[in-house]
């Protein structure tokens, strides 16, 4: 797959980043033959650690396409992460606007010009115990209604053997192996042409994240809790009961507001 143009600082972040993957981690890379060659867009990752961003954008430029992730638009104001994150092509999501739509619209251009816009649709590192995608925020799934843009599920494993969830000491060595694995575009066309009503962002999004732990399933090779159980570990994790995250090294949900890849949408 022919590569398209890059920017200056997004190539400078991969001349930086990405011999440091190739020197500390091992790659299965499966399912590039779905990343679209062309037009715009969307992924739908789950996430594991404050690492994967890294890991997954590896893979997604060894396909040939370049994610751009949604960040928090108070990251674009901090002096020279603000620089690079826009130059490098990122996108400000404006969490405090009353319209959710509107929240989104830089997400949107994105596609609309050919671009792949990446989101977390749990908008947090996973709080499930077993560390399988708790349920989605509808961002990824109003992007692709308001754009009739395909969405492509992707799951990734292994980052957090470098960084477990919410971590704050890496483990370099010896050389952890991650697998990423692209599906094929969700199919959503039962939701299209409808209006985006709280009923259809929820069927939209409930069937993006099925596909996503489909996609896990495979990677572990085990299987995954039912949707509803996972619902009620999310519950359970907000709450501090036992159900909550295990083996995790501390934090809240609030610990990952200022990471620049969640999914604020509601």
């Amino acid at each position: 797959m022919a590569r398209r143009r890059i920017g200056f600082w997004y190539r400078v972040v991969v001349v930086v980043v990405k011999p440091l993957l190739l020197l500390f981690t091992k790659r299965e890379w499966r399912g590039m033959e779905h990343i679209p060659a062309e037009g715009g867009f969307v992924t739908a990752v789950n996430h594991i650690s404050y690492v994967d961003p890294l890991t997954y954008a590896h893979f997604q430029y060894d396909s040939g396409r370049e994610a751009h992730f949604l960040a928090k638009s108070s990251l674009f104001k901090i002096p020279v992460v603000g620089r690079i994150i826009k130059g490098a092509g990122q996108i400000p999501v404006y969490r405090d606007s009353a319209d959710a739509a509107l929240a989104f619209r830089a997400a949107v251009e994105a596609v609309e010009r050919g671009d792949c816009v990446a989101v977390y649709p749990e908008g947090t590192i996973t709080r499930d115990k077993a560390m399988w995608p708790m349920p989605g925020k509808t961002g990824a799934a109003r992007i692709a209604l308001s754009t009739g843009a395909p969405v492509i599920p992707v799951a990734q494993w292994g980052a957090q053997d470098i960084l477990p969830p919410y971590g704050k000491r890496p483990k370099l060595l010896p050389r952890k192996k991650i697998k990423v694995l692209a599906g094929p575009p969700v199919d959503l066309d039962e939701f299209r042409g409808r209006e985006m009503t709280a009923e259809v962002l929820r069927g939209a999004t409930d069937r993006i994240m099925d596909a996503v732990t489909e996609l896990l399933v495979k990677l572990r090779d085990e299987p995954a809790p039912p949707r509803e159980q996972r619902r009620k570990g999310k519950a359970a994790a907000a709450n501090g009961t036992e159900n909550g995250t295990e083996g995790t090294t501390g934090g809240s949900a609030a610990a990952d507001g200022g990471k620049p890849v969640e999914d604020g949408a509601a």
